[in-house]
């Protein structure tokens, strides 16, 4: 039974399972995380054009309001 696989030492003793392969793991874990840098700076753009529109349309919807209110005051 215990010839059958890595031992614990083995396997928790050094940083974990897969810690046996090499530092194949690190490299693989550093290009992922350059993939994920990558993917989330498109996403920021996005979310400031989203801001910035949100921004305007507020803007836009509060002077309305405004211009409403006046309207309505300054007429009675």
């Amino acid at each position: 039974m215990a010839a059958d696989g890595p031992s614990w030492a083995d396997q928790w003793g050094e940083g974990g399972i897969g810690v046996i392969g090499g530092d194949a793991g690190a490299k693989s874990n550093k290009d992922d995380q350059d993939k994920k840098k990558e993917a989330n700076s498109g996403g920021l753009g996005k979310a400031k054009a989203v801001a910035h529109k949100v921004k305007n349309n507020t803007s836009m919807g509060i002077k309305w309001i405004k211009n409403k209110c006046q309207k309505k005051t300054s007429s009675t």
